[in-house]
């Protein structure tokens, strides 16, 4: 089977590609350096010359705050772009994987959402994504939504580097604790994607870690088992003050992958003691 993986340069992109060169199968990764998905010629060009099976799509305008003061590119790359993508492979009769977010959720209560829970975001980069689910939906009979949350993964930049970085320069930290979800470890949910595209088990998924925690609860973690002599100053989303709204909560419901017959996560403690005992020691 051929795949295409777009946006191989970003964390999740990268571990899937490594992933299925390992498994040995016929891959191409694109960034957007070599791929603009927001333009719809070069899209349908490139899916008609590789002609791949599976489209893994993980390019994402991800830039949560700064989503609301580039409104229109955070829609144009999310939902235009993934529209393209999608129409490119209703054209060549490619499966699709679109990678989505707990963010189309409206992140009230404490109940895990399901998959077919009613979906209302609260900020431009939700909207985006949301979009791109319809066109998905809409386009290609052959698909996958997974829903995932608080993405982290050896390659790129995410919340435990992030807290890694400052330890180096802050004896104490102002963390966020009313925001509850479920980190997840691209390194455990890249070969979950790559099982799901050998499959026929189109439909809509959650995919996280198991467990959940609060923002300053991971922060924690990661001085803990880090060795960090870091203090985690607690504080509301309010007191803290992004710009963007964000889900208080991002629980997900993994039933769904229960019922695909798919294996779920491992507990996210577990997978953030493997990485940081990788990086202590590369």
């Amino acid at each position: 089977m051929k795949v295409l993986i777009t946006g191989v340069s970003g964390q999740l992109g990268y571990d899937a590609a490594k992933v299925l060169w390992e498994r040995g199968k016929d891959c191409r990764g694109v960034s957007s350096k070599e791929l603009d998905i927001t333009d719809r010629d070069a899209v349908l060009r490139a899916l008609s010359e590789y002609r791949p099976d599976a489209v893994l799509h993980c390019a994402a305008y991800t830039k949560v705050d700064q989503a609301e003061d580039e409104a229109n590119l955070c829609m144009r790359v999310n939902a235009e772009g993934t529209r393209n993508i999608a129409l490119a492979c209703r054209e060549i009769g490619a499966k699709l994987l679109y990678v989505s977010t707990d963010y189309v959720f409206p992140g009230t209560g404490d109940k895990p959402w399901e998959t077919d829970d009613a979906t209302g975001p609260l900020n431009v980069y939700g909207r985006s994504k949301l979009a791109g689910e319809l066109a998905v939906r809409e386009l290609v009979e052959k698909h996958f939504i997974v829903r995932t949350s608080w993405v982290i993964g050896e390659h790129g930049n995410n919340f435990v580097k992030t807290m890694l970085r400052l330890a180096e320069t802050h004896d104490c930290l102002r963390v966020v604790d009313d925001q509850i979800g479920s980190p997840t470890f691209t390194a455990d949910l890249a070969p979950l994607l790559c099982d799901m595209l050998l499959t026929e088990k189109y439909g809509v998924y959650h995919a996280t870690n198991e467990g959940f925690c609060s923002w300053a609860e991971l922060a924690e973690a990661v001085f803990r088992l880090s060795g960090k002599e870091v203090a985690v100053e607690h504080v509301s989303t309010e007191e803290y003050g992004a710009k963007a709204q964000r889900p208080k909560n991002s629980r997900l419901n993994k039933r769904s992958l229960d019922e695909g017959g798919f294996a779920r996560l491992p507990d996210w403690e577990v997978s953030l003691t493997k990485m940081l005992e990788k990086e202590r020691f590369e």
